[in-house]
């Protein structure tokens, strides 16, 4: 005989941050065959984009643009520096703080592996629609902005 299962909270809405979790798992899921045939994992590829995109930056600046803790930040790029993907170097007005930059291999990589991972981009559009994907980072943008405000403050503000 089963167990009734027990008895649910009135919660009215979806589940969102299970619902974005398993969007992402869905999408990096197309993406990891072109980052293992290349040899580099998911925070490293991630890493690897940002800098791309922004140029040198400080720890504490990647990880969180990268999501990534402080003490897996630290491993990830002690690993990306022995096997040459990024420097590092300390900034001339203050010897504590560091800056993290990409290396020409990691460049070179980035290079390699573009064709492949626009082929992916391409992939998922085709499966969305080139209006819904167009939305849909219209939407992320605005969900990135909007929801900024430290959680704390939101908790208060629905009480």
């Amino acid at each position: 005989m089963r167990s009734k299962p027990p008895e649910s909270p009135p919660l009215k809405r979806r589940n969102l941050p299970l619902m974005m979790l398993q969007a992402r798992e869905q999408v990096i899921a197309h993406f990891r065959p072109v980052l293992n045939a290349n040899g580099i994992t998911e925070q490293q590829w991630r890493i690897v984009r940002l800098l791309l995109e922004t140029g040198p930056l400080e720890p504490h600046q990647i990880g969180e643009l990268c999501r990534l803790s402080s003490p897996s930040l630290a491993g990830v790029l002690a690993r990306m520096e022995q096997v040459g993907y990024v420097s590092r170097k300390r900034l001339a007005n203050d010897q504590r703080r560091v800056q993290v930059s990409l290396t020409p291999r990691s460049r070179a990589l980035a290079s390699r592996m573009a064709p492949r991972i626009e082929a992916v981009y391409a992939h998922i559009e085709e499966l969305m629609g080139k209006e819904f994907s167009e939305v849909f980072y219209c939407a992320l943008d605005d969900l990135i902005r909007k929801l900024q405000q430290p959680p704390a403050q939101l908790a208060r503000a629905s009480a």
